[in-house]
């Protein structure tokens, strides 16, 4: 049962009640064996999201569930070794829910971020080429739907402290994949 488009639900544009609600969501979702190694805890994640302003955090909505997270951050894109901070926006704390995985969900998610990126982009007037990721090298489910999502490896990262990674960069000027 899968579905071809996704949500990204703004955190930051929701008011108290909405994100009290998608915040109750993200709480509860969870993570499958073995995958606290490449990403945190949701929650966690999307309150850092909203206590820093350079930081976008979003909810993946896809047939009416909460079946993810992300945040899009300014101004951090060589935390994924990317060679300079404000070239491209850092897509970074994000997760399907477990009970989501394996649908696809994760390659349209991935898609929206850059799109919603770009839409910053405008918004702000700030000059991002593209958006830019960090994968450690064993999440094979991740380098494969950031693959399908238009992302391309841009090298090796060692920066980080889940062990070795891989730069993906996507550039907004890249034609959307198919």
């Amino acid at each position: 049962m899968g579905t071809d488009w996704v949500w990204l639900i703004p955190l930051r544009d929701l008011d108290a009640d909405a994100r009290a609600i998608q915040l109750g969501a993200i709480a509860d979702m969870s993570l499958l064996a073995g995958q606290e190694r490449f990403v945190g805890d949701p929650l966690r994640m999307a309150l850092a999201g909203l206590a820093e302003e350079s930081r976008h955090p979003y909810v993946v909505e896809a047939g009416g569930n909460a079946s993810g997270v992300l945040t899009l951050q300014a101004g951090a894109a060589g935390l994924a070794g990317w060679p300079d901070d404000s070239s491209a926006w850092l897509l970074r704390g994000f997760l399907i829910d477990s009970r989501h995985q394996g649908r696809g969900l994760g390659t349209l998610a991935a898609a929206a971020a850059v799109e919603a990126a770009r839409k910053l982009t405008a918004r702000h007037q700030s000059g991002e080429s593209g958006v830019v990721l960090s994968v450690n090298e064993d999440n094979h489910a991740g380098l494969s739907a950031y693959r399908r999502a238009g992302f391309v490896d841009a090298g090796p990262y060692l920066g980080g402290s889940a062990g070795p990674q891989r730069t993906m960069f996507h550039s907004f000027a890249a034609a959307a994949p198919a």
